[in-house]
């Protein structure tokens, strides 16, 4: 039996249930015209649709999360234009393995057969199994299909990026999953057709709500379903114990969910905060994680414009490291709601990065003499300290006409404080020493 022939069988086979195969395993697409979802790429004119019209398919990445159909995709995409469905995985399958495949493939080209390879979890291909298929892809002994659940940009190989197309499929709508779960319950060849009841309405939509976008999840509950007689959406709930959640703490999910709590805390929403921080609670993130965050979005986005944020997101860390979960939930909670409502300023954020652009851009100036230590009586001998004028002997602790920059940088305004919350009691504050600076002309005369 040649590779491959293995997998094509059994999406092929025609079980109605015997011998164990899952439902949602019958339940695969055989050809594009069965394939549910992923309108924006197999729908009438859409990118898919046309290539596969045209039978020209370049190598492509499939970029979607779990259950989304991508491995089905692969198959019925090779099935469609006439070719052979090569299934290799990038972690059980080395070298040798993909030689054959190639060696096959070349041979089978001969006779006019095109060859589909179809790598699971692309992102974890090797360096030494893709320069061993490169040169293979490029003069079309065969064609790659990829499918990853990881974000392309940043976990599948270069190489491989540049010579394939990128599709991304999303996870299905209930809508979706409704079509599919009805679809299983009248197939009497492969679905469950004839041993099912005719569940109401309610119960696959709660179905296919709970599966998240995941139509594995979805037949299989639906399997699950019928097999422990549940038939309303109270035993249905009862047999599923809670909803799974779609979260990665490894993985994208767990950079896009933290980056919309930051921008709910931004945008001042303390319910759309809350929400995302449930979100990460209930998908096992480390609460310290979530609790530093906190402290960057209180320096980041409240600012001087409220203090006592950094304060609060401070002592937040500290509880929950002390009193651990499920109770440090509160304190989170709590100084994600004080931030979502505080008043907002990020001058000190953009202060920081124009001084930090301005440092990099400029020759160091020297430290004045003035500014310098001297606890030794050569470096006082040096003018290390001379003539440095000490705050607080000047009314207001501010001696208007002594200077801290180098003399060779002209002094430069970076924060630029707003007139909100604190920051307007701090503006004003900046506003009056600088009319003291301008009067005294560099006399060092206070006129305060």
């Amino acid at each position: 039996m040649a590779a491959g022939d293995d997998q094509a069988s059994l999406f092929d086979r025609p079980a109605s249930g015997e011998g164990g195969v899952p439902l949602a395993f019958r339940m695969r697409p055989r050809s594009i015209s069965e394939v549910v979802g992923q309108e924006h790429l197999l729908g009438p004119g859409k990118p898919l649709a046309r290539l596969l019209a045209a039978k020209r398919l370049p190598n492509i990445i499939l970029w979607g999360p779990p259950g989304t159909g991508k491995t089905t995709l692969a198959y019925v995409i090779a099935k469609t234009l006439g070719w052979r469905f090569i299934p290799f995985s990038a972690v059980t399958s080395g070298i040798p393995e993909l030689r054959r495949v190639v060696e096959e493939a070349r041979q089978t080209r001969r006779f006019g057969e095109g060859t589909l390879l179809f790598i699971d979890e692309i992102h974890r291909f090797n360096k030494a199994q893709q320069d061993a298929l490169l040169p293979h892809v490029e003069n079309g002994t065969l064609t790659l299909i990829g499918a990853t659940t990881e974000n392309p940009s940043f976990e599948v190989n270069p190489a491989l990026r540049s010579r394939s197309r990128i599709f991304e499929l999303l996870p299905l709508t209930s809508e979706n999953l409704c079509l599919l779960l009805r679809r299983a319950l009248a197939d009497t060849e492969r679905g469950a057709g004839g041993n099912a009841p005719d569940l109401p309405d309610e119960v696959l939509a709660y179905l296919s709500d709970y599966a998240n976008g995941d139509a594995r999840v979805a037949l299989g509950n639906l399997e699950s379903a019928i097999a422990a007689g549940a038939h309303t959406v109270e035993e249905v709930c009862i047999l599923l114990q809670g909803r799974n959640l779609p979260y990665d703490r490894a993985g994208e999910s767990h950079f896009n969910v933290i980056s919309a709590f930051h921008k709910a805390i931004r945008g001042s929403d303390p319910d759309a905060a809350l929400y995302w921080l449930a979100r990460m609670l209930c998908g096992g993130e480390d609460p310290l994680f979530i609790a530093r965050r906190l402290i960057v979005a209180a320096a980041e986005d409240v600012g001087n414009a409220d203090p006592v944020a950094l304060l609060l997101a401070n002592a937040t860390f500290q509880a929950v490291q002390q009193i651990g979960m499920p109770e440090g939930r509160i304190p989170l909670a709590q100084t994600t709601i004080y931030l979502a409502t505080a008043t907002k300023s990020n001058a000190s954020c953009e202060a920081m990065e124009a001084a930090l652009r301005d440092a990099a851009a400029r020759p160091p100036g020297a430290v004045p003499l003035h500014l310098r230590n001297a606890p030794t009586d050569f470096m006082r001998r040096l003018g290390y300290g001379q003539d440095y004028q000490y705050p607080h002997r000047f009314p207001g602790a501010f001696a208007p006409a002594q200077s801290y920059w180098p003399s060779e940088i002209p002094p430069h305004r970076y924060y630029q404080p707003f007139g909100r919350g604190v920051e307007s009691t701090i503006r004003r504050r900046m506003a009056a020493w600088e009319v003291r600076r301008k009067m005294t002309q560099g006399e060092g005369i206070d006129l305060n």
